[in-house]
């Protein structure tokens, strides 16, 4: 649950620990229900796989899938043909 949130406060350019690059390329993150979702998705897989506890890597296993429609990205992201799903993916680089 933590690396979830962690995760999607990252997303935020707003937050004062967001890193430069989101906040160079994000209009909007991720809202506070996309933890939730990251949650839930998470558990589903750890389901699926016979676990009972979602692990850190099942978070990162979707988190493109909940997040990628939730991130806004900039006009420079844009520029620089960026997406959300690579910009998610830079995220997760960072925090592992």
């Amino acid at each position: 649950v933590d690396f979830a949130v962690k995760l999607v406060r990252s997303t935020r350019p707003q937050q004062p620990d967001a890193p430069d690059f989101v906040k160079k390329w994000v209009n909007w993150g991720a809202g506070p229900r996309a933890s939730q979702y990251l949650v839930y998705a998470a558990r589903t897989r750890a389901a699926l796989d016979g676990r009972l506890t979602p692990s850190e890597e099942d978070v990162k296993q979707i988190a493109e899938i909940v997040l990628q429609h939730r991130i806004i990205v900039s006009f420079a992201a844009e520029a620089e043909g960026l997406t959300s799903r690579e910009i998610i993916q830079k995220i997760i680089a960072i925090l592992s």
